[in-house]
Protein backbone atom coordinates (compact mmCIF):
# COMPACT_ATOMS: atom_id res chain seq x y z
CA UNK A 1 0.00 0.00 0.00
CA UNK A 2 1.43 3.08 -1.08
CA UNK A 3 0.42 6.37 0.54
CA UNK A 4 1.44 9.88 0.96
CA UNK A 5 5.87 10.00 0.90
CA UNK A 6 5.98 6.88 -0.32
CA UNK A 7 5.75 4.85 3.02
CA UNK A 8 4.20 1.43 2.44
CA UNK A 9 3.37 -1.27 5.11
CA UNK A 10 4.21 -5.06 5.97
CA UNK A 11 1.39 -5.57 8.24
CA UNK A 12 -1.48 -4.63 6.61
CA UNK A 13 -2.15 -8.18 5.48
CA UNK A 14 -1.74 -9.56 9.08
CA UNK A 15 -4.29 -7.30 9.88
CA UNK A 16 -6.37 -7.79 7.76
CA UNK A 17 -6.83 -11.67 8.85
CA UNK A 18 -6.92 -10.48 12.27
CA UNK A 19 -10.04 -8.68 11.78
CA UNK A 20 -11.72 -11.60 10.03
CA UNK A 21 -10.82 -14.63 12.13
CA UNK A 22 -12.67 -12.26 14.83
CA UNK A 23 -15.59 -11.83 12.50
CA UNK A 24 -15.39 -15.50 12.31
CA UNK A 25 -15.33 -16.04 15.76
CA UNK A 26 -18.18 -13.76 16.74
CA UNK A 27 -20.66 -15.17 14.25
CA UNK A 28 -20.16 -18.44 15.81
CA UNK A 29 -20.52 -17.67 19.16
CA UNK A 30 -23.69 -16.03 18.16
CA UNK A 31 -25.09 -19.38 16.82
CA UNK A 32 -23.61 -21.53 19.79
CA UNK A 33 -24.87 -19.47 22.22
CA UNK A 34 -28.64 -20.18 23.77
CA UNK A 35 -31.39 -18.05 24.04
CA UNK A 36 -31.38 -18.36 28.00
CA UNK A 37 -27.71 -18.33 28.57
CA UNK A 38 -26.14 -14.98 30.12
CA UNK A 39 -23.72 -12.88 28.10
CA UNK A 40 -20.02 -13.15 29.26
CA UNK A 41 -18.22 -10.59 31.23
CA UNK A 42 -15.10 -9.94 30.33
CA UNK A 43 -14.90 -6.84 32.55
CA UNK A 44 -14.43 -7.12 36.55
CA UNK A 45 -17.92 -6.41 38.61
CA UNK A 46 -17.88 -3.22 40.49
CA UNK A 47 -17.31 -3.27 43.92
CA UNK A 48 -20.65 -1.45 44.74
CA UNK A 49 -22.55 -4.52 43.06
CA UNK A 50 -20.38 -6.86 44.52
CA UNK A 51 -21.59 -5.04 48.07
CA UNK A 52 -25.34 -5.20 47.07
CA UNK A 53 -25.42 -9.21 45.75
CA UNK A 54 -23.47 -9.94 49.27
CA UNK A 55 -26.48 -8.19 51.19
CA UNK A 56 -28.93 -9.70 49.12
CA UNK A 57 -27.42 -13.04 50.23
CA UNK A 58 -26.81 -12.05 53.80
CA UNK A 59 -31.07 -11.09 53.80
CA UNK A 60 -31.82 -13.94 52.51
CA UNK A 61 -29.81 -16.43 54.93
CA UNK A 62 -31.35 -14.14 57.88
CA UNK A 63 -34.53 -14.70 56.67
CA UNK A 64 -34.46 -18.40 56.44
CA UNK A 65 -33.42 -18.48 59.52
CA UNK A 66 -36.16 -16.17 60.86
CA UNK A 67 -38.78 -18.28 59.35
CA UNK A 68 -37.46 -21.25 61.30
CA UNK A 69 -37.88 -20.25 64.59
CA UNK A 70 -41.11 -19.90 66.95
CA UNK A 71 -42.17 -16.62 68.37
CA UNK A 72 -40.60 -17.30 71.60
CA UNK A 73 -36.88 -17.97 70.02
CA UNK A 74 -37.64 -14.60 67.92
CA UNK A 75 -38.88 -12.72 71.18
CA UNK A 76 -35.52 -14.06 72.86
CA UNK A 77 -33.39 -13.30 69.81
CA UNK A 78 -34.61 -9.32 69.44
CA UNK A 79 -34.44 -9.05 73.41
CA UNK A 80 -30.63 -10.48 73.44
CA UNK A 81 -30.24 -7.90 69.90
CA UNK A 82 -31.82 -4.67 72.04
CA UNK A 83 -28.94 -5.91 74.92
CA UNK A 84 -26.34 -5.83 72.82
CA UNK A 85 -27.03 -2.50 71.02
CA UNK A 86 -28.47 -0.61 73.65
CA UNK A 87 -27.28 -2.13 76.93
CA UNK A 88 -29.16 -3.55 80.39
CA UNK A 89 -29.68 -6.61 81.87
CA UNK A 90 -31.76 -9.60 81.35
CA UNK A 91 -33.83 -8.98 85.00
CA UNK A 92 -34.91 -6.05 83.55
CA UNK A 93 -37.23 -8.42 81.28
CA UNK A 94 -38.45 -10.49 83.68
CA UNK A 95 -41.66 -9.65 84.90
CA UNK A 96 -42.99 -10.49 88.85
CA UNK A 97 -44.66 -13.51 89.25
CA UNK A 98 -45.87 -13.08 93.01
CA UNK A 99 -49.13 -11.97 92.01
CA UNK A 100 -49.35 -14.37 89.59
CA UNK A 101 -52.87 -17.11 90.32
CA UNK A 102 -53.66 -19.91 88.65
CA UNK A 103 -57.39 -21.04 88.10
CA UNK A 104 -57.49 -23.53 91.53
CA UNK A 105 -56.24 -20.22 93.40
CA UNK A 106 -58.86 -18.26 91.67
CA UNK A 107 -61.41 -21.01 92.57
CA UNK A 108 -60.25 -21.18 96.35
CA UNK A 109 -60.46 -17.65 96.77
CA UNK A 110 -64.28 -17.08 95.39
CA UNK A 111 -65.54 -20.61 96.37
CA UNK A 112 -69.10 -20.57 97.96
CA UNK A 113 -70.95 -23.83 99.68
CA UNK A 114 -73.86 -22.48 98.93
CA UNK A 115 -74.41 -19.84 95.87
CA UNK A 116 -77.88 -17.82 96.77
CA UNK A 117 -79.14 -15.08 94.28
CA UNK A 118 -77.46 -12.01 95.92
CA UNK A 119 -74.20 -13.97 95.55
CA UNK A 120 -74.55 -14.07 91.39
CA UNK A 121 -75.59 -9.89 91.40
CA UNK A 122 -71.98 -8.00 89.92
CA UNK A 123 -70.55 -11.74 88.68
CA UNK A 124 -66.75 -10.90 87.29
CA UNK A 125 -64.90 -13.34 85.72
CA UNK A 126 -63.29 -14.87 89.14
CA UNK A 127 -66.76 -15.44 90.26
CA UNK A 128 -68.25 -16.81 86.97
CA UNK A 129 -64.98 -19.59 87.23
CA UNK A 130 -66.03 -20.51 90.72
CA UNK A 131 -69.68 -20.60 89.79
CA UNK A 132 -68.99 -23.07 86.84
CA UNK A 133 -66.97 -25.28 89.14
CA UNK A 134 -69.85 -25.25 91.34
CA UNK A 135 -72.21 -26.32 89.00
CA UNK A 136 -70.28 -29.47 88.69
CA UNK A 137 -70.63 -30.48 91.50
CA UNK A 138 -73.05 -32.89 93.21
CA UNK A 139 -75.24 -31.69 96.68
CA UNK A 140 -77.08 -34.45 97.63
CA UNK A 141 -74.98 -35.98 99.90
CA UNK A 142 -71.46 -34.29 101.57
CA UNK A 143 -67.51 -35.57 102.49
CA UNK A 144 -66.95 -34.33 105.87
CA UNK A 145 -63.45 -33.80 107.45
CA UNK A 146 -63.20 -34.70 110.79
CA UNK A 147 -59.75 -34.51 111.81
CA UNK A 148 -60.34 -31.23 114.67
CA UNK A 149 -63.41 -32.54 115.97
CA UNK A 150 -61.85 -32.61 119.29
CA UNK A 151 -61.78 -28.84 118.80
CA UNK A 152 -65.62 -29.08 117.78
CA UNK A 153 -64.84 -28.30 114.12
CA UNK A 154 -65.87 -30.13 111.53
CA UNK A 155 -65.77 -29.55 107.17
CA UNK A 156 -67.97 -30.64 104.76
CA UNK A 157 -67.82 -30.17 101.23
CA UNK A 158 -69.81 -31.27 97.92
CA UNK A 159 -68.91 -34.75 95.86
CA UNK A 160 -67.36 -34.91 92.59
CA UNK A 161 -68.45 -36.83 89.25
CA UNK A 162 -65.63 -39.60 90.68
CA UNK A 163 -66.68 -40.02 94.10
CA UNK A 164 -70.31 -40.42 92.76
CA UNK A 165 -69.67 -42.95 90.51
CA UNK A 166 -67.38 -45.04 92.91
CA UNK A 167 -69.84 -44.61 95.81
CA UNK A 168 -67.89 -42.57 98.28
CA UNK A 169 -70.27 -40.60 100.95
CA UNK A 170 -73.47 -42.61 100.03
CA UNK A 171 -72.58 -46.65 99.73
CA UNK A 172 -69.51 -46.06 101.65
CA UNK A 173 -68.69 -43.51 104.49
CA UNK A 174 -68.61 -39.77 104.29
CA UNK A 175 -65.82 -39.33 106.30
CA UNK A 176 -63.30 -38.31 104.15
CA UNK A 177 -60.53 -40.50 105.64
CA UNK A 178 -62.89 -43.82 106.13
CA UNK A 179 -64.36 -46.56 103.65
CA UNK A 180 -65.99 -48.82 105.38
CA UNK A 181 -69.74 -50.01 103.83
CA UNK A 182 -71.04 -51.46 106.92
CA UNK A 183 -72.68 -49.82 109.46
CA UNK A 184 -73.84 -46.77 107.60
CA UNK A 185 -76.72 -44.32 108.88
CA UNK A 186 -77.82 -41.16 107.04
CA UNK A 187 -77.80 -37.46 108.98
CA UNK A 188 -79.07 -34.53 108.12
CA UNK A 189 -76.75 -32.28 109.95
CA UNK A 190 -77.24 -28.21 110.50
CA UNK A 191 -73.93 -26.78 109.42
CA UNK A 192 -72.62 -23.69 110.05
CA UNK A 193 -70.17 -21.78 108.56
CA UNK A 194 -68.10 -18.46 108.10
CA UNK A 195 -67.72 -17.45 104.46
CA UNK A 196 -66.51 -14.40 103.22
CA UNK A 197 -66.87 -12.67 106.51
CA UNK A 198 -70.76 -13.57 106.65
CA UNK A 199 -72.05 -16.33 108.86
CA UNK A 200 -74.30 -19.03 107.37
CA UNK A 201 -76.33 -22.19 107.62
CA UNK A 202 -76.87 -25.08 105.80
CA UNK A 203 -79.06 -27.93 106.31
CA UNK A 204 -76.81 -31.11 104.58
CA UNK A 205 -76.64 -34.90 104.21
CA UNK A 206 -74.37 -37.15 105.56
CA UNK A 207 -73.54 -41.06 105.37
CA UNK A 208 -71.86 -42.14 108.20
CA UNK A 209 -70.87 -44.50 110.85
CA UNK A 210 -71.71 -43.64 114.54
CA UNK A 211 -67.98 -43.97 115.29
CA UNK A 212 -64.98 -43.65 113.25
CA UNK A 213 -61.79 -44.42 114.07
CA UNK A 214 -58.73 -42.41 112.64
CA UNK A 215 -55.82 -44.76 111.25
CA UNK A 216 -53.14 -42.39 112.67
CA UNK A 217 -53.79 -41.71 116.41
CA UNK A 218 -56.70 -44.38 117.18
CA UNK A 219 -58.83 -41.87 117.87
CA UNK A 220 -62.66 -42.22 118.02
CA UNK A 221 -64.96 -39.46 116.63
CA UNK A 222 -68.75 -39.89 117.46
CA UNK A 223 -71.33 -38.02 115.26
CA UNK A 224 -74.16 -39.07 117.35
CA UNK A 225 -74.36 -39.28 121.48
CA UNK A 226 -76.23 -42.64 121.37
CA UNK A 227 -74.03 -44.75 124.01
CA UNK A 228 -75.33 -47.47 125.97
CA UNK A 229 -76.23 -45.77 129.25
CA UNK A 230 -74.40 -47.13 132.46
CA UNK A 231 -76.01 -48.00 135.14
CA UNK A 232 -74.38 -47.54 138.70
CA UNK A 233 -74.70 -49.97 140.88
CA UNK A 234 -76.56 -49.95 144.47
CA UNK A 235 -73.69 -50.58 147.59
CA UNK A 236 -74.98 -53.02 149.98
CA UNK A 237 -75.18 -52.42 153.68
CA UNK A 238 -71.72 -53.96 154.93
CA UNK A 239 -70.21 -52.03 151.65
CA UNK A 240 -71.21 -48.92 152.84
CA UNK A 241 -70.23 -48.98 156.21
CA UNK A 242 -66.89 -50.25 155.02
CA UNK A 243 -66.55 -46.97 152.80
CA UNK A 244 -67.38 -45.12 155.70
CA UNK A 245 -64.79 -46.46 157.48
CA UNK A 246 -62.01 -45.62 155.03
CA UNK A 247 -62.86 -41.93 154.75
CA UNK A 248 -62.80 -41.52 158.23
CA UNK A 249 -59.25 -43.74 159.44
CA UNK A 250 -57.53 -43.56 155.48
CA UNK A 251 -56.02 -40.80 154.01
CA UNK A 252 -56.65 -39.29 150.88
CA UNK A 253 -55.08 -39.74 147.48
CA UNK A 254 -54.72 -37.63 144.54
Amino acid sequence: VKGRGDYDSDFSDEENGEKSAQKTRSVQDELLTKPFQKPKQSHVAHSQLAAQEWDREEARKRRFHWIAMDAYARHKKLVSDYILYYGGKMEDFRRSSANDKTDLDVIRENHRFLWREHDEVDMNWEKRLAKRYYDKLFKEYCIADLRRYKENKFGFRWRHEEEVVSGKGQFSCGSKHCDEKEGLKSWEVNFGYVEHGEKRNALVKLSKRKEVKSKKKGDTAILNADKPKIKKRKLSSSKKRKSKKKTHTGKCKF
